[in-house]
């Protein structure tokens, strides 16, 4: 792979239950990441961030969507989806945002899940046990709030000072028993036009 990846980390829930009902179907909330050296530590301040952008995170991008994918059966068992990254503490964040933010990683997951949409995302820094918070919408569509959903986990030695967390989550459908609408019934409500949101 490459030298500054030290580990995988997968993460698998299955929700039987919400409040008093059961679930049907049950949702499944998963996430992969990857815990890897900053690549820019102990070398000051790095100008040109391109060079190892472009030799880590396509390899990290395809790494954890077909770990990702691998969890979830299928690309398209998918719905929901996002990313996310730590900064150790001794990390600048823009190393971090540096390895997600970045077509050469999200590309990879988009692709391998025929999405349409942008991936939300959370970016920020932290000491080893970090919780990793990734932020899930709809894959096709960012006004479904069904489907607004977070990954959540933390690791026990990670990141370290020197580290950072790269993270992908996904669920394969909203939350259960979900009822509180979505953007466009909002915009019809307020009488406002749902092709142009602007527009009373």
């Amino acid at each position: 792979m490459f030298p500054e990846l030290r580990k995988v980390v997968t993460f698998d829930e299955d929700i039987h239950r919400e409040g008093p009902r059961a679930a049907d179907p049950v949702l499944r909330i998963i996430g992969v990441a990857a815990v890897v050296t900053n690549p820019w530590a102990g070398r000051g301040y790095v100008e040109d961030l391109q060079p190892d952008i472009q030799r880590i995170a396509p390899l990290l991008g395809e790494m954890l969507t077909n770990r990702l994918i691998a969890l979830a059966g299928s690309g398209d068992a998918i719905e929901a989806y996002g990313k996310a990254c730590v900064a150790g503490v001794n990390c600048e964040l823009e190393h971090a945002s540096a390895l997600i933010h970045t077509l050469q990683f999200g590309n990879f997951y988009r692709q391998a899940v025929g999405a349409k949409s942008y991936l939300g995302f959370t970016n920020t820094r932290g000491p080893a046990n970090t919780v990793v918070n990734v932020p899930l919408m709809d894959k096709h569509d960012t006004g479904r709030r069904s489907h607004y959903l977070t990954t959540q986990f933390s690791i026990y030695d990670a990141p370290g000072p020197d580290e950072i967390v790269v993270a992908l989550g996904a669920a394969t459908g909203g939350r259960p028993h979900h009822r509180i609408g979505d953007r466009y019934s909002d915009l019809a409500a307020l009488g406002r036009d749902i092709e142009n949101p602007a527009k009373v």
